[in-house]
């Protein structure tokens, strides 16, 4: 395989999860006996511009269909993250009623719903219908189609070029990471910036963040990686922020290469701490297969020995992060009976892979397990703050990374 950036040839391995389905592709009645397709879930690094990124087996479209189940208004705390960023974003750039913004993947509107309200024109582009169609109910235009340097020069054409181009969480499901950044330059106006948020890949190696490993996720960032990317396409990176979100990510703040704003110290800094975390040769890369093994078998363990003090253990969040952990880990039915989700778009489906059913969180009070296996490690906190009732009769709060944790309870 080559780097889907810079064509080197990948000769160092990562990680390796063995096989796995799609971990957003939820199973019905109808389908739950059938056959699942599986793909290998292995990310490797390059070593010319240190791209970590998954071998090329699912296609993107495979990935992100009419029926995808992620919905970014689901998590409370996402809703509020996407506020503040609109609030400070509209007064950082001057945005006005005369100002244009599109976000690529903008899911079910769960952003620019704070522009519309605004008044600041603003298109959303998603390829996936269910999502789409949620974003159009509260008012959100939106463009289905996957974002490509062919649409972002349609976008130019016919003056449709964007003050503000955001991409939260987008930039690691590209499979066409160049096109994709091309598409970028060519729908930004000349004076307009880009944000774009994603994890953070030297937060991930440190915090054992192997779950965020899954077939959905093409790559998996360095700020160096994507100042080299960006690069490539006529662009830069002209400002990062650390943020704490899914455990750890940055935003990038980016502009045409000619642009005459200054470069912020904290790019560099940033990226000078990427080296000295040896995020820039093969040695940094070393060691992360064996931190996803224990937390494995930590996981593991914990259950069986559960299940054998005749102990009740169910899990909260079908995130995808958590299908990867319990599809390398194993898990099935007899060890973890339920998942709860607030998402009605899983609720009565089962997790891809574990065949685990997926319940509505009302099932945690009728149920009252004796742990409570928080999926989505990344919103414990609010995970917590929600079920503090079920917390309060007895059942214990549990965290497999970046280590198995159980919570003590909250006063």
């Amino acid at each position: 395989m080559r780097c889907r950036h810079c064509e080197s040839t990948l000769v160092q391995k990562v990680l390796d999860l063995g096989s796995a389905p799609p971990s957003n592709a939820y199973l019905n009645a109808k389908n739950l006996r059938g056959p699942e397709t599986g793909y290998p879930l292995v990310i490797r690094v390059c070593h010319s511009c240190w791209l970590v990124q998954t071998e090329d087996y699912a296609a993107a479209a495979e990935l992100f269909d009419a029926h995808y189940a992620y919905f970014s208004s689901t998590s409370t705390s996402w809703l509020e993250h996407a506020s503040r960023y609109c609030q400070d974003i509209t007064a950082r750039l001057g945005l006005n009623s005369a100002s244009r913004v599109i976000e690529v993947a903008s899911n079910d509107g769960y952003l620019l719903r704070n522009f519309v309200a605004a008044g600041i024109p603003c298109l959303g582009i998603e390829p996936t219908a269910s999502t789409a169609e949620a974003a159009e109910a509260i008012g959100v235009s939106v463009l289905r189609e996957f974002f490509t340097e062919a649409l972002g020069q349609r976008l130019a054409s016919g003056g449709q070029q964007a003050d503000l181009i955001i991409g939260n969480n987008v930039f690691a499901h590209v499979p066409a990471i160049n096109d994709f950044t091309l598409g970028l330059k060519a729908s930004l106006k000349p004076s307009g910036t880009i944000t774009l948020e994603f994890p953070h890949l030297m937060r991930m190696f440190e915090q054992n963040q192997f779950d965020t490993v899954y077939h959905e996720h093409f790559s998996y960032f360095t700020l160096h990686t994507v100042q080299r990317i960006f690069a490539a396409a006529g662009l830069r990176v002209w400002d990062v922020d650390e943020l704490p979100t899914h455990g750890g990510s940055i935003r990038i703040y980016g502009c045409h290469a000619e642009d005459p704003r200054p470069e912020a110290p904290a790019v560099a800094a940033l990226v000078a701490e990427e080296v000295r975390r040896g995020l820039q040769s093969p040695v940094g890369y070393e060691g992360f297969q064996a931190k996803a093994n224990r937390i494995k078998d930590d996981l593991l363990f914990f259950l069986i020995q559960q299940k054998r003090a005749g102990k009740t253990v169910a899990a909260y969040g079908a995130a995808a992060k958590g299908n990867t952990l319990l599809n390398y880990a194993g898990v099935k039915p007899d060890l973890l009976p339920f998942v709860c989700d607030a998402a009605p778009s899983k609720q009565g489906k089962w997790m891809p892979g574990s065949h685990i059913p997926i319940l509505p969180p009302s099932a945690l009070v009728e149920r009252r397990p004796d742990f409570l296996l928080i999926l989505p490690w990344n919103i414990a906190a609010e995970v917590r703050h929600q079920n503090s009732a079920l917390e309060r009769l007895g059942t214990r709060f549990v965290a497999a990374i970046p280590e198995l944790t159980v919570f003590a309870p909250e006063d």
